[in-house]
């Protein structure tokens, strides 16, 4: 670790902004539809057959069965169409990646037109419903067959619904305070404001049948052995567990931290004014994280803000909408550099403090391999954001007897999610696929149609 002796500190300080400019930083990003834009941007599908953007979508939602419906005003018909195939269509019409999945897709998306804005729809129809406060969806009548589900992220979620519907008794297991998961603690806020997670979550429990139990982590105060015990069957959620590390030396500093901690803290807090921001902030990262944090931190007041990625913008796993939303809301994106060094200086708590990172240029080698080109600059910070992805960290706390087969650093699972234990199904981000909330709420789903066939067999 480098200390660099000066005079100077960081500046990194709460309450850089005032409340109403904060609400307006945080308020909806986009704007839903409204009743006069909605059937005008409906009456723009072509109502394909065999639509493209159905193929698109995980979940596989009849995309131009419910435009059509919003066309003749049937807009809870809609949304029943969307919840039907996507318990969390109101999330995801927010969240998911439309212009690389069904808008991509979209016969209308040419270089002389535009796609049809599903997901503004799909965000149309669900809110309309939700707004009413109705549940569309009636339980079956009771199996007695009990399922126990590990984390109430989509995954978690999906599976408890689905199962619920289908009348068995659901138990979920979620270790922190709330369900939610990525919805709750891990999506910018100004994606999800009013508290739409959590009303969302409540949508899905008022099915009946589920009972949730929050503070309670697998391996600390449940194992897989105890579930697989007292229940039919168990589905594992457990999402994402670990962050990956820069490998640096002075990466403990203070003022470097990891940028899902800071999203979770930001989400929670009842005054976002209350959060340190610095004045210079480098964020280190090409994906959907680093743009979130990027982006959130400008608006909380950070006065300069650089994304730094170590390949080029079309490697980035964020799409090309959310890199321009960041560079819309001033963050700077500079690629092809890799950290090397973190440099620092006694901070006024007497700990060391971050002061400086050392980037490396990058280029491809012949065989299309980074490496460095032994050239540096130094981009000046008072807070370092990572940013380089999460994974799964598998445990030994599932139990000496419970040994679940691995496809890499993840959870192997067959196309019903089912593990290599009988009666254990797992989705989501602990295993293999794609890191988005469709995905896992299409893993969750898939699962439970398994488990629900295999327990009435």
């Amino acid at each position: 670790m480098t200390v660099i002796q000066d005079a100077d500190g960081p500046d990194i300080r709460a309450g850089r902004l005032g409340t109403a400019e904060l609400e307006r930083n945080f308020g909806d990003a986009h704007p839903p539809l409204t009743r006069s834009q909605a059937p005008i941007e409906a009456s723009r599908c072509y109502f394909c057959y065999d639509a493209p953007c159905v193929e698109a979508c995980p979940t596989g939602i009849d995309i131009p069965s419910f435009i059509r419906s919003i066309g003749t005003g049937n807009v809870r018909g809609a949304a029943e169409t969307i919840l039907d195939a996507n318990i969390m269509g109101g999330m995801c019409a927010r969240v998911c990646p439309v212009e690389e999945l069904c808008e991509e897709a979209c016969v209308r998306n040419t270089h002389e037109d535009k796609p049809v804005a599903i997901g503004m729809l799909q965000r149309y129809a669900t809110d309309a419903l939700f707004a009413e406060g109705a549940q569309p969806f009636v339980r079956a009548a009771p199996t007695g067959r009990k399922v126990a589900v590990v984390g109430a992220g989509p995954a978690g979620l999906a599976c408890a619904h689905r199962l619920a519907l289908h009348g068995h008794d659901v138990t979920v297991f979620e270790a922190r305070g709330k369900a939610g998961g990525l919805n709750e603690y891990g999506i910018a806020a100004y994606k999800t404001p009013d508290d739409f997670a959590q009303r969302e979550v409540d949508f899905i429990l008022s099915i009946g049948g589920i009972e949730m139990k929050a503070g309670m982590a697998l391996g600390r105060d449940v194992t897989l052995a105890d579930l697989r015990r007292d229940y039919d069957a168990v589905f594992l959620g457990l999402g994402h567990n670990a962050v990956r590390a820069l490998g640096l030396d002075g990466e403990a500093m203070s003022g470097v931290q990891n940028a899902v901690d800071y999203i979770a803290d930001l989400r929670q807090a009842v005054e976002k004014g209350a959060l340190p921001v610095g004045r210079r902030v480098v964020v280190i990262g090409g994906g959907n994280t680093a743009i979130d944090i990027a982006t959130q931190i400008k608006r909380l007041g950070a006065e300069d803000v650089t994304l730094v990625y170590r390949r080029g913008t079309e490697h980035m796993s964020a799409t090309w909408k959310e890199q321009e939303w960041a560079q819309t809301n001033g963050v700077r994106i500079k690629t092809w550099a890799q950290p090397r060094q973190i440099l620092g200086w006694p901070g006024a708590d007497g700990k060391v403090a971050v002061k400086e990172v050392v980037f490396e240029y990058t280029q491809l080698d012949d065989t299309g391999r980074l490496m460095g080109t032994g050239d540096t600059f130094t981009l000046l910070a008072d807070q370092v954001f990572k940013a380089i992805g999460q994974t799964f960290v598998p445990s030994d706390s599932l139990g000496a007897a419970d040994v679940l087969e691995l496809a890499g650093d993840r959870i192997a699972v067959n196309d019903d999610r089912m593990t290599s234990i009988e009666g254990v199904y797992a989705g989501g981000d602990c295993v293999p696929g794609t890191d988005l909330t469709v995905a896992a709420v299409e893993d969750g789903k898939r699962a439970a149609e398994a488990i629900h066939r295999a327990l009435t067999a």
